[in-house]
């Protein structure tokens, strides 16, 4: 009987080793003590390979595996040491181990919070290594009566507001890509204004890492925290700008932090550790023998899986077959994913449906594009677990309704895809066309005509079509130092104007503040590609 070959390149738990010794159709080959450059004649006819960061997947990796592997299976949640375009290009799936350590985070966020509360490590330490008895040192705070905000209430964050409540505090979640019900039917206030959150007694991150999150907790958000304010990181590195927490920590502003994780690891020399008011940890959100069985036992069985050509769990690739797809509709697929992407950051409010049309040859294909149109617009609010597998699951769960269309031929352009999405607040319709081979344009905007580059950073400003519009919006940006790359107008027959206007560089909060007050605005909006 042919068996299908799994090389295991690096530690997982035992358990999980003996999920694949215990499948009669699975040859396990367990690598991980094995010298890198040999694992390469191991893996030549493997069929799936199960790694973890002390294995790269780069260009000797995939070179030596292509042709014959199915699949990898990163046993964790990171892929940074995971080359996933280089794993398209050769029909590689890759998937990762995203929830197994869902729980091991949550208790360790609560660890970190009530650490900082009774300044537990350092009351420890001087009893325990500098054997002095002072109590009268070591008065803290309780728990219950807090003020605690949660930003980011996905799996991780609403699980440590469930257990917050459990300690009578009084928490409130900030999250725009949810609907406020899943933080009100478990007792968590809902806010959409980011500065209920500031105003809290202890706030706690929890968000993916990207282009909107990173540094999201700086200088002028610490400066309206109030006095004292206990600031929890278990997530990701870089959400709380460390410069900017290092400056509150030292001015007392934040009397104390708990970090788990660092913008650049081992941190060993970080300034950080300097204070005497912060509790850290070597990035440990993962580090309990539960999470590890449960990381070790769901990788195996997706390898299996894989290996099998049964499932593939958690993909964050969708393989390239040559003999499917048309070289024409690859382009679609990705300018789709941008589109959603984009509508997602136009329309920023939870989302109710997405609705995908076709016109052409490429409407043949609308199933295809809905996939990748949801992945996009799901990318920030699902971060690391949104991938081509597992899209219209994750949005059934959200109860966002995908549909699909097929529309007779356009008279105008050969190919064209709209995408419509709908959130509780607005409705945001684009469409999209390719000129030649790979020239991706968005003609279309809500019924306003135009022709943009779907890249860079940019600004949609609707307004009453009155004279004067256009100079006061460029005189506007140009005090705030913004240097306007590319400007295009659309106009309806209501009387009505749409600038979409592609800027050098990004754009505050502040800015965009300024230019919905102008008398003429209708609405404004940012988003970045």
């Amino acid at each position: 009987m042919e068996k299908f070959k799994i090389v295991v390149c690096d530690h997982i738990h035992e358990e999980g080793l003996n999920l694949l010794r215990r499948d009669d159709k699975i040859e396990m080959i367990f690598a991980a003590d094995m010298d890198k450059t040999a694992l390469l004649d191991v893996l030549k006819d493997a069929d799936v390979a199960i790694t973890r960061s002390s294995t790269d997947v780069d260009d000797k990796f995939i070179n030596a595996v292509k042709g014959k592997m199915k699949a990898i299976v990163r046993a964790g949640v990171g892929v940074d040491n995971v080359d996933i375009p280089g794993c398209s290009k050769e029909g590689i799936i890759v998937m990762n181990v995203p929830t197994a350590n869902t729980i091991a985070a949550v208790e360790l966020t609560m660890t970190h919070m009530l650490s900082c509360m009774r300044m537990f490590p350092y009351s420890h330490d001087h009893l325990k290594n500098q054997r002095v008895w002072k109590r009268e040192k070591w008065y803290g705070y309780e728990l219950k009566g807090k003020k605690l905000g949660v930003i980011g209430f996905g799996n991780i964050g609403s699980r440590v507001g469930i257990r917050s409540k459990a300690f009578e505090m009084d928490v409130i979640a900030y999250d725009p890509y949810i609907h406020p019900s899943k933080a009100t039917d478990v007792g968590v206030k809902y806010t959409t204004n980011f500065d209920d959150i500031l105003s809290c007694d202890i706030i706690t991150i929890h968000t993916p890492k990207n282009k909107e999150t990173v540094g999201m907790i700086g200088a002028d958000e610490i400066e309206k925290m109030k006095d004292g304010v206990v600031l929890i990181n278990c997530a990701r590195g870089g959400l709380y700008d460390e410069d900017a927490l290092y400056d509150g920590l030292k001015s007392g502003k934040i009397r104390f932090a708990g970090i788990d994780v660092f913008n650049k690891e081992p941190a060993t020399d970080h300034k950080l550790l300097d204070l005497d008011n912060i509790c850290v940890s070597p990035h440990l959100g993962a580090n309990t023998f539960e999470s590890q069985l449960g990381i070790a036992l769901e990788a195996a069985q997706q390898a299996i899986e894989a290996a099998k050509g049964i499932a593939y769990p958690h993909a964050m690739n969708l393989p390239i077959d040559e003999t499917k797809i048309p070289a024409f509709v690859k382009p679609f697929l990705e300018m789709g994913q941008k589109i959603g992407f984009l509508a997602s950051q136009i329309n920023k409010a939870p989302i109710v449906s997405i609705k995908v049309s076709g016109r052409g040859d490429i409407a043949e294909y609308v199933n295809s594009l809905a996939t990748f149109v949801t992945v996009g617009a799901l990318a920030d609010i699902s971060g690391d677990t949104i991938n081509y597998v597992n899209a219209d699951f994750v949005a059934k769960e959200r109860g966002i309704k995908i549909e699909t269309e097929e529309l007779p031929a356009s008279s105008v352009y050969k190919n064209l895809v709209t995408v419509k999405l709908t959130t509780d607040k607005d409705v945001i319709e684009i469409s999209t066309t390719m000129f030649g081979d790979d020239v991706q344009r968005i003609v279309d905007i809500n019924g306003f005509g135009v022709d943009i580059e779907p890249k860079g950073n940019m600004i949609l400003f609707k307004n009453t079509d009155v004279p004067g519009v256009i100079g006061q919006v460029g005189t506007m940006l140009g005090a705030h130092n913004v240097n306007i790359a590319d400007f295009r107008l659309g106009r309806n027959k209501s009387g009505e104007a749409l600038a979409v206007i592609m800027v050098d560089s990004a754009v505050s909060d502040k800015t965009l503040k300024e230019l919905s007050a102008l008398n003429a605005c209708i609405s404004v909006s940012y988003a970045r590609l």
